[in-house]
This record gives C-alpha cells, structure tokens and sequence, in this order.
C-alpha cells in the first residue's frame, strides 16, 4: 500500500500536532477532572457542550470561507493546501490568516464541547496560545518566502487578524 499525501511536510507536521493537541488535551483534562463535582453535573455539561457546537460552527465556517477564497491562490497542478499566487481578495483583503484565527477557536469549542473545567480553563487557552505561535513562526515564515517582496507590502497593509465587525461577519458567513 503506497500512501501519498499531496501537500507539504509543513503542513503535514501542523495537522498532526494539532490533532495530538486536541486529544492529548482532552485526555488529560478529562483523567484530571474525573473527580470533579462540576465535570458530573450534567447541566453543566449541556451549558457548555451548546456553547461548544456554536464556537465550533465558527470556527470551522472560518476554515472553510477563508480556504475557499485561498483556492484562487492556486495556480496550476500543484499539492493541496498549497498556494503559489498571493490571495489578497475577500477576506484576505482583512486579515492575513483567517483559516488560522477559526481553527483557534478549536481547542476552545472542543474544550465546551467536553465539558472539562480543567480543558476549558487551562488546557485550550495554552493551545490556542500554541497554534498562535505556530502561525507567527511558521505560516508567516513561509508565506514570507514564498512571496517575498509582495508579501512584505501585503504585511504592511494587512493586519495578521481583524477584529473589525465586517471582517468578523466575512469571516464566519454562512456559505
């Protein structure tokens, strides 16, 4: 069986340590909070796992709006969730990394979702810091890169997140 992934290691590595996040996190909140009165109310449970599908909704129609608009940055034959032409359009014309600022909400909307004090307090704010730093290190090092000159200007103009009221509601549109 040949096994072929069709994008790079980069973002490869980023998957997978997102994933390890998610249910490493999980693990070890819930293991943590097993004891805990208020991870065995199950009003508690109902609260935040609601409020966990309405963060996760957001997070994954940014996903999607921001790599909807990213397709016409690709060019030709190449991997998927590659670019090799700048995408200043939509809601790139906000803020530069949209995808990213909706999947920080993951940790969050999981973390609700669980119903783990110990997830929703401590473990999904560290991973949101995580994924924050992975997207200053690596996605604008890339990007960088690969657009040099003209990503420098994009950089001046547009800030990495906005939080303007109509960029938010580009961002989390309904498709």
């Amino acid at each position: 069986m040949n096994l072929k992934i069709a994008t790079s290691l980069s973002v490869v590595v980023r998957i997978v340590l997102w994933l390890i996040m998610l249910i490493g996190g999980a693990w070890y909140s819930i293991y943590h909070d097993f004891d805990n009165p208020l991870f065995r109310d199950i009003s508690f449970h109902i609260l935040t796992a609601l409020f966990g599908i309405v963060v996760l909704v957001f997070a994954f129609r940014a996903a999607a709006n921001g790599g909807r608009e990213l397709t016409k940055g690709r060019v030709g034959d190449i991997p998927r969730l590659e670019t090799n032409r700048l995408v200043r359009s939509g809601i790139y014309s906000c803020m530069r990394h949209p995808m990213l600022f909706g999947l920080t909400l993951l940790p969050l909307g999981w973390a609700l979702l669980l119903g783990s004090p110990t997830y929703i307090i401590f473990v999904a704010p560290i991973e949101m810091f995580f994924i924050i730093m992975m997207v200053l290190i690596f996605e604008e090092m890339e990007v960088d890169k690969k657009f040099t000159k003209e990503y420098k200007e994009y950089r001046k103009e547009v800030p990495m997140v906005s939080l303007r009221l109509e960029c938010l509601k580009l961002l989390f549109k309904k498709a």
